[in-house]
């Protein structure tokens, strides 16, 4: 599987850990009010906010909290107000990382990511010396237990995917990001379980790595997503097979 792939299975199981830490309802919540700020509070004219409430939805965060978090960022509500900020920096081995945050503090919150990376051997960079390296995509995660390959591949590429990735943990299904819902759908008329459907950000490019790559990288990974403003780490590293399973 390719670099992007391998991160697409890798960020959901780091979704699981988040889960059980109780910092993933809060992620998703504060994810919900931004699009909802930003785009206003009707799912059926804000994409951004309709994918936000689904992947909430995926995970099991109740309705309720899902509805006043879209009124707190629509204004509906009283709440606190945050901004979506997004760092760019480089990892261990030339990897390229883009960090989304979401903050009441700018100067705290990129303290404390360019101390993460400093920390792990990496270095902030300047804007949009990484971001062209990423292209926002719609992505879905089908586990390999089982899966009927050939049958995906039909119901994605009919429903309008742009690619289809097989591998040993399953199958990456990328689409456009306006794209992601159809084809989603298109999986639930067809009975194929996935593991997460998402907007996200695909590089162009893969740095491989090896062992001792690897386990830096993950590291810093680690460091930047336990801090409590980071929303989301994207990165465009390849690690071979028997290492990704070794330090995972």
């Amino acid at each position: 599987m390719s670099g992007h792939s391998k991160w697409a299975t890798i960020k959901h199981q780091k979704g699981a850990k988040d889960a059980r830490r109780g910092k993933l309802f809060a992620k998703l919540i504060r994810g919900i009010e931004v699009a909802a700020r930003t785009g206003g509070g009707n799912p059926d004219g804000n994409p951004t906010l309709a994918d936000a409430i689904q992947k909430a939805k995926d995970n099991s965060v109740p309705n309720d909290t899902i509805d006043r978090a879209v009124k707190r960022g629509s204004g509906d509500l009283e709440g606190q107000q945050l901004d979506l900020v997004t760092y760019e920096g480089y990892g261990p081995g030339g990897v390229a990382m883009l960090v989304e945050a979401l903050t009441d503090n700018r100067n705290r919150t990129a303290s404390a990511i360019r101390h993460a990376f400093s920390k792990s051997g990496g270095n902030m960079a300047e804007a949009g010396s990484v971001a062209y390296l990423f292209n926002r995509k719609g992505q879905i995660v089908i586990p390999g237990d089982g899966v009927d390959e050939d049958r995906v591949m039909e119901v994605a590429l009919e429903a309008g995917a742009e690619d289809v990735e097989s591998g040993d943990d399953g199958v990456v299904v990328t689409t456009a990001p306006g794209d992601l819902r159809a084809v989603r759908a298109a999986f639930d008329s067809a009975g194929i379980a996935y593991q997460s459907a998402e907007v996200t950000m695909v590089p162009s490019i893969s740095v491989p790595l090896d062992r001792e790559g690897a386990i830096k990288v993950l590291r810093l990974l680690d460091a930047i997503e336990d801090l409590d403003d980071t929303q989301d780490v994207y990165a465009n590293f390849d690690i071979p097979d028997d290492v990704m399973a070794e330090v995972t």
